[in-house]
């Protein structure tokens, strides 16, 4: 049977008004009876339409046993509000109606709920940076385009929340403040090439003492002057300048290294005359020395045998000037001349010149006995000394 045909039945549970039945329910009657049933739970009024004595009389006890359960659970809710974490690189600071109370470590931790205490978690291990860029004056009166950049960490949790409202942007006006009185301290030349670690050293000097004074809290780890360079209108005209003394730098290193091939060479070599110098002064003053010993040593045995000194330094005359020279031995007799080199037949002879000298002259005797007596024999004869020589001697 199709429910909208007379007699069928409506899917909602509403009847044809026609036919003595009820329209769909209404919605202020729905919100009423909630109203009576949550009036009755939490002890409302008691009876009401369609209720019974029985009913009314349950009506507080339910509703005190549900105001228990709800206290209890809010209570429970609200101190379990109260447990927080606190991570390794963390400190958690608790303050009691807004005023510090105590700073807790790493774990699981718990404070009195909100309204009366409230804790602050911060980073002390968590590097932050701060980083500024500008122009600024040197103390040349030229201007340089400055990149700085600042590396810190927090140090005192207490005085990071409490003694500075604004801890982070006073370190980056802190820093800039310490850069440009630095840079202001400076000349141009320094800033742009060989005094930026220097700089920086001194900016994060400056700046950790600023912070400190202020009590901040904060620790400077590190300072980078990452870039400093002249302002762009001039940048063109400041190449051509670094160029030239880079070439000018490049001549006296040049210079420089070819005077340091050049004197090292030059100083050895006035060292070795000094030193051949030295050892000819030695040499000769030791030959003086030894002459005039020699001379002194002599004149004492002149003094003593003068006779006999004068033969002995004849000799030694004679023997070293006619030892480098040529000997002959020369004679003659009647028709054939006896002519002896003596050196050649010392080395014929092995050096026994007597022998050699014997051997000669027998040989030369036999030769002029055979060749008669008329003839005469001619004998070798050795030369004699000259007479000037003779009458030199003592």
């Amino acid at each position: 049977m199709v429910w909208n045909e007379p007699g069928g039945r409506d899917p909602w549970g509403r009847k044809d008004k026609d036919k003595g039945g009820e329209g769909p329910p209404d919605l202020d009657e729905l919100l009423r009876r909630a109203n009576r049933r949550l009036s009755r739970l939490f002890g409302g009024g008691r009876g009401g339409s369609g209720g019974s004595g029985g009913e009314g009389g349950e009506g507080p006890r339910l509703g005190g046993l549900g105001l228990t359960l709800i206290g209890i659970i809010g209570l429970l809710v609200w101190l379990a509000s109260g447990f927080y974490i606190v991570n390794p690189a963390e400190r958690g600071v608790v303050t009691r109606f807004g005023k510090l109370h105590h700073v807790t470590t790493e774990g699981p931790r718990w404070h009195l709920p909100a309204p009366i205490e409230a804790v602050t978690k911060v980073n002390v291990d968590n590097i932050r940076t701060s980083t500024y860029s500008g122009l600024m004056l040197t103390r040349d009166e030229n201007i340089v385009d400055i990149d700085v950049a600042a590396q810190y960490r927090v140090g005192d949790a207490v005085d990071y929340l409490f003694n500075v409202r604004a801890p982070d942007a006073t370190l980056r006006d802190a820093l800039i403040s310490a850069v440009r009185e630095v840079i202001g301290k400076s000349e141009m030349d320094f800033v742009l090439r060989e005094g930026r670690s220097e700089i920086a050293a001194r900016t994060r000097q400056l700046l950790q003492r600023v912070l400190d004074d202020y009590g901040t809290g904060l620790i400077v780890t590190s300072v980078n002057l990452q870039d400093a360079q002249p302002p762009e209108p001039v940048q063109a005209a400041f190449d051509d300048a670094t160029k030239a003394r880079e070439d000018k730098q490049r001549i006296i290193n040049e210079a420089d290294a070819y005077a340091n091939s050049v004197l090292p060479q030059a100083r050895g070599e006035a060292a070795r005359i000094l030193e051949e110098g030295q050892a000819y002064q030695a040499q000769r003053v030791a030959a003086a020395e030894g002459e005039s010993d020699r001379f002194l040593a002599l004149l004492t045995e002149y003094r003593q045998a003068p006779d006999i000194t004068r033969e002995r330094l004849y000799l030694e005359t004679m023997e070293s000037v006619l030892a480098n020279n040529p000997k002959v031995l020369a004679g003659s007799g009647g028709d054939s001349l006896m002519y002896l080199p003596m050196d050649q037949l010392l080395r014929a002879g092995g050096g026994n010149a007597a022998q050699v000298l014997e051997e000669m002259l027998a040989r030369q005797g036999a030769g002029a006995t055979a060749g008669g007596a008329g003839a005469g024999a001619s004998t070798p004869r050795r030369v004699e000394q000259p007479p000037r020589a003779r009458e030199r001697r003592p």
